[in-house]
């Protein structure tokens, strides 16, 4: 559909009906501007609009979705096109609305994700499970946005993303961890022995050593099976 031809002839018709904007507007139930926009071509009239528009300026459908008054000899084929565009129009604007909801998923997936990492202490376990939940936020808004293509594409794309996106997290905390001394968010165990803080990960140990005191210092390495008594002689080393 031509949006400024469909609007020109809007704008034409209700002159010709000696309306004004406002008072179209009030009868339609929309604003000022919203009937100033269809008659300029910036937008469409949403569907539901299209039968009381068409009745407050004496046309038909096919009159206004093609722009012009039509013939009676031109009726049936302007009639099939109009529905081709009709059709094509509302699923373009559903796309669009989609792509909008999409975008909306994946700023406020990440904006929950680092707020967690920045607002919670890293000894809180809230910050990993709302980091969590701000990912999984984002890849629904991901899947959304690939929501065209094949289902197969669709999953492994999904899946490197979202592994991607676990990734980026983990590598954030490790280096948290290592360098400015915090207990890691995603950590599977914690125990306290003595004087020491032992913290379990997926892929590497922490060691809080003589936690709360002015000789605490902080141990990062590889896994490795330590039992209660190892830790307990861990910081005397």
């Amino acid at each position: 559909m031509n949006q400024e031809k469909i609007g020109k002839f809007i704008a034409t018709c209700r002159k010709d009906k000696k309306i004004t904007q406002q008072e179209l507007a009030k009868r339609l139930g929309v604003s000022d501007r919203t009937i100033g926009n269809w008659e300029n071509g910036r937008n469409m009239p949403d569907l539901s609009l299209f039968k009381p528009l068409c009745k407050e300026l004496d046309i038909t459908l096919n009159d206004l979705m093609s722009g012009e008054k039509v013939q009676e000899t031109e009726y049936q084929g302007k009639f099939e096109e109009n529905i081709v565009n009709t059709i094509a129009y509302s699923t373009k604007k559903i796309t669009k609305y989609n792509q909008v909801i999409s975008l909306i998923l994946i700023i406020f997936g990440l904006f929950v994700s680092i707020s967690a990492i920045m607002i919670f202490p890293s000894e809180s376990s809230w910050s990993s499970i709302y980091s969590v939940f701000g990912i999984m936020i984002f890849m629904i808004g991901i899947a959304r946005i690939l929501n065209p293509i094949k289902w197969y594409k669709r999953l492994v794309f999904s899946i490197l993303i979202f592994t991607f996106s676990i990734g980026i997290l983990l590598f954030t905390d490790y280096l948290n961890v290592k360098f400015n001394d915090e207990a890691p968010m995603f950590r599977i165990t914690t125990k306290y022995i003595r004087n020491v803080i032992y913290y379990d990960t997926l892929f590497y140990d922490v060691y809080r050593c003589n936690f709360d005191t002015e000789n605490e210092y902080w141990v990062v390495e590889k896994n490795s099976k330590k039992t209660n008594i190892d830790l307990m002689n861990y910081c005397q080393k």
